[in-house]
């Protein structure tokens, strides 16, 4: 590495370089469903409050280890529209 002349790539970076590239990429689909579904969530919950709403969630791990995630939307002055989320063992809430 001290030999290196400056910009030039040496054999430890390439070597790095090559394990990057040749590991195996995640899967982010359920995180990519789970958003899109969380967004439509949204969507359905201001039409049917008839605007913007305010959000509370309630976060529950089962016992096999999946999660169940209770949202409550409310807009002042109205009722309130539940929605739960799919237990999925594969994905974690947020902290």
């Amino acid at each position: 590495m001290g030999d290196e002349k400056p910009g030039t790539i040496g054999p430890d970076t390439i070597a790095l370089l090559k394990a990057v590239a040749d590991s195996p990429k995640r899967d982010n689909s359920a995180y990519h469903r789970a958003m899109a579904e969380a967004r439509q969530a949204f969507e359905d919950a201001e039409i049917a409050l008839g605007g913007p709403v305010r959000l509370k969630t309630r976060i529950k791990q089962k016992r096999n280890g999946d999660y169940v995630v209770k949202w409550t939307f409310k807009s002042p002055g109205k009722s309130s529209v539940n929605s739960k989320a799919k237990p999925s063992s594969k994905s974690k809430p947020a902290k």
